[in-house]
C-alpha cells in the first residue's frame, strides 16, 4: 500500500490511524481550537475528518497512477461531539471504474456522533508538467 501524506490533516492535528484496501481510519485528539462557541467540536472539523477519511478509503482501492476527489458528501450530525478523542472510519461500499461510494462513521469516545455517505471520482494522477 502506498504512503499518502495529507498536509491539511496534519495541520489540524489529525492522523491517519489505519489504511487498508477499501477502508481507512483517521483520529483526532480534540484541542481547544477545534471547538465552536458552545464548547462542542466544530462541524467543520467533523466534516473535514469525515471527508478525508472517506477519501483515504477511496484511494486505498486504486491502482498506482490513479487518485480520487470528492464529488459529493452528505453528513448527518447525530449529536454534539464533546469528548477528547474522535475516530472516523470509512469503508468503500461500491467501486466502479469512475466512481467510488463510501460510508463514513465518526465516533466520539466510542459513541456514534455523525454518519456520512460520500461519492468520490476516480481520476488519473497528474503527470509532472501538466
Amino acid at each position: 500500500m502506498r504512503e499518502i501524506k495529507f498536509p491539511f490533516l496534519e495541520h489540524i492535528g489529525a492522523a491517519l490511524k489505519d489504511f487498508h484496501k477499501g477502508s481507512a481510519e483517521v483520529e483526532l485528539l480534540v484541542q481547544p481550537y477545534h471547538l465552536q462557541h458552545l464548547g462542542f467540536v466544530h462541524g467543520g472539523v467533523i466534516s473535514t475528518l469525515m471527508d478525508n477519511t472517506g477519501w483515504y478509503a477511496a484511494v486505498s482501492n486504486l491502482d498506482p497512477g490513479f487518485t480520487s476527489v470528492t464529488m459529493e458528501i452528505k453528513i448527518n450530525y447525530l449529536k454534539p461531539a464533546s469528548g477528547k478523542h474522535l475516530l472516523a472510519s470509512a469503508e468503500v461500499k461500491r467501486q466502479g471504474r469512475k466512481i467510488s461510494f463510501v460510508t463514513i462513521e465518526l465516533h466520539d469516545e466510542g459513541q456514534l456522533v455523525a454518519y456520512a455517505t460520500g461519492t468520490y471520482a476516480i481520476l488519473p494522477e497528474a503527470i509532472d508538467g501538466e
